[in-house]
């Protein structure tokens, strides 16, 4: 895990002013170790901390008469047939850096080395004989990417808060900023970056920067084919991927750790990394979050029909490893809905955010590597909107169905400039229409807009939680559920696969079904866990009266004060967003909104 950050400038030589450059590495020291990585010459400076090299300055190569310098975040994990496929080439890695790699597989192969990579990454390679700039994000957008242009100058950074310690991009928002606030949060549409003039690299993208401009290529993307495979090979497959994806990535000079939560999910991970950990004679660390007096308040409901702790504890008694708990109370929760927002630079999922950043704060105390069952929801069909009829048919993104309730709170200003329903649908248009089909009478054609739809924004949301509140704490957190190969295969299984036995992910249950015990292997798909105790509701509500006591309240620039006063005593009719943004949680994200227009001291320009 690295921060990179730079500044590509046919302008300005030197590109970058000393304060503006140490103020922009020192802004993501946390993605990395502690040592800074410098390259500069009149047209660049490329930076990056830590990093796999051991060097003081980035990693470069001279070949042909030409420099390439590379700023890498992120991990390889298939090292061995990448350097299979160099001494094919007679350019052989002699050296474990995953830079070396990378640099040497883009001066054999350009571009191509993408399609060779299974890994999370960001990257940037230049060439200063060439005078261009390559860089590139991985399939499914672990890495971030952020950059802005301005005067013919390409800034880019691992996360949005470097490019703004750049003196020459401002924390300006404009109206089509408030809409993605207001009408996606903590949604975002992907390649925008919210602020004016941010944007971010899209996954599965690359590009290039020159004198001439930006050129971006879509060097990925989902593709529908005919699934031959019968049930069982089916989950053989299945099987056989994800045990491949956890080992590739248990690559780590320290043992890792796992988060561990009773669901099927970070179960079947956590049981992975045991059986091998087992036969190493390695004793594995899971943690898990608690909340203060979570079960004296739990509530069943149909998004989440049993509590966390009976479950943990089965989990404990099957496996070889040793369960840290991680207690939460309400106060530590609503004080760290702030630092989410520094380490989001957004508004985000509020104590969904915040809970995790405190417990990869807690592991990283003792801690470096921790896996996690994120994003298995999306490819395997456990959402409720795959399921239930109502919400899988629904013409729009099913999990924010509250456009209605979104809008009441928006000022009429704002609303002048905007069709909130037409700005929504036509960002769910954008990605439905660009679904692969096998063919016009694709059976699962609406199984695939919906896994679409998860791909490139639900699931974004989580991707991005995952690797800023874990990055924020500088843990290095690694989701085999993400490896491009599952999803791929994923997208063109049959619906009736997946949902085995009539049940949610029945596939997955299936492919590991002697990994598990029976109680998890049976139990119904439970959410990330949420504190029920009302004490959260209360401080929620005592922090937004301090917002609604302050006349100089940034957010009533494009927020109702009447609409949040309501808040205070009252219950959204709805879900705000997803299956965990009820009532306490709006009130959180609209605390984070004031915050985050508050520290960073945001101009609106509407």
């Amino acid at each position: 895990m690295s921060g990179i950050t730079g500044e590509i400038s046919f302008k300005n030589n030197p590109p970058l002013k000393q304060e503006e450059l140490f103020n922009m590495m020192q802004s993501v020291i946390h993605r990395g170790r502690k040592e800074k990585m410098i390259f500069s010459d009149e047209r660049s400076v490329l930076m990056q901390n830590g990093g796999s090299s051991g060097k003081s300055v980035p990693y470069s190569i001279t070949y042909l008469c030409k420099k390439y310098v590379i700023v890498y975040d992120g991990m390889i994990f298939n090292c061995d047939e990448l350097k299979s496929k160099l001494k094919e080439k007679d350019f052989a890695a002699s050296g474990e850096s995953d830079e070396e790699l990378i640099l040497k597989l883009y001066i054999c192969f350009g571009e191509k080395a993408l399609d060779l990579i299974n890994g999370v990454f960001a990257f940037c390679i230049w060439c200063p004989e060439d005078e261009k700039l390559f860089i590139a994000r991985d399939r499914l957008g672990i890495k971030p990417f952020f950059y802005s242009i301005v005067n013919n100058n390409f800034i880019f950074a691992s996360e949005i808060k470097a490019i703004l310690c750049n003196g020459e991009v401002k924390p300006v928002i404009d109206s089509n900023s408030i809409y993605e606030i207001m009408l996606i949060g903590p949604g975002r549409t992907l390649g925008y970056g919210v602020f004016k003039n941010i944007f971010e690299l899209k996954p599965g993208y690359c590009g290039y920067f020159t004198k001439d401009g930006l050129a971006k290529k879509c060097y990925w993307k989902l593709e529908a084919h005919e699934h031959r495979d019968n049930f069982n090979q089916t989950a053989e497959k299945v099987r056989e991927l994800m045990i491949d994806s956890v080992k590739r990535q248990l690559k780590s000079d320290v043992p890792v750790c796992s988060m561990l939560s009773g669901g099927l999910d970070s179960s079947i991970v956590t049981s992975i990394i045991d059986r091998e950990y087992e036969k190493s004679g390695i004793k594995l660390n899971t943690y898990t979050v608690a909340y203060t007096d979570n079960d004296k308040y739990f509530k069943k409901t149909d998004f989440q029909p049993n509590s966390d702790t009976q479950f943990i504890g089965i989990m404990n008694d099957y496996l070889h490893a040793e369960n840290h708990s991680v207690e939460i109370n309400s106060k530590q929760l609503v004080s760290a809905l702030y630092d989410a927002v520094i380490a989001r630079d957004l508004p985000g999922m509020a104590d969904v955010d915040s809970s995790l950043l405190l417990l990869c704060k807690k592991i990283a105390e003792n801690e470096s590597v921790a896996f996690s069952g994120e994003c298995s929801d999306e490819i395997f069909g456990g959402y409720p909107w795959y399921r239930v009829k109502e919400m899988r048919d629904y013409d729009g993104f099913p999990w924010a169905r509250s456009t209605k309730l979104r809008t009441d709170f928006m000022s009429d200003d704002v609303l002048k400039f905007c069709d909130p329903e037409e700005y929504i649908h036509s960002k769910y248009m954008d990605t439905v229409n660009s679904v692969s089909l096998t063919d016009k009478n694709d059976p699962d054609k609406r199984i695939k807009e919906i896994m679409k739809l998860n791909l490139e924004w639900f699931m974004m949301t989580l991707v991005d939680r995952c690797d800023r509140m874990s990055a924020y704490a500088s843990l290095d957190v690694r989701v085999p559920f993400c490896d491009y190969r599952i999803v791929e295969y994923l997208y063109s299984v049959p619906w009736e696969y997946k949902e085995y036995n009539n049940r949610e992910k029945g596939l997955l249950r299936e492919a590991f079904k002697d990994y598990l015990p029976d109680e998890i292997m049976h139990r119904k798909k439970s959410p990330y866990p949420k504190t029920h105790n009302p004490d959260y509701l209360a401080l929620v509500r005592d922090e937004l009266k301090n917002v609604l006591n302050n006349p100089n309240s940034p957010i009533f620039g494009f927020v109702k004060k009447n609409k949040l006063e309501e808040l205070l005593t009252g219950e959204i009719p709805q879900n705000f967003y997803g299956q965990l943004m009820t009532t306490p949680q709006t009130i959180a994200y609209f605390l984070q909104v004031n915050y985050w227009l508050e520290k960073y001291n945001i101009k609106i320009d509407i």
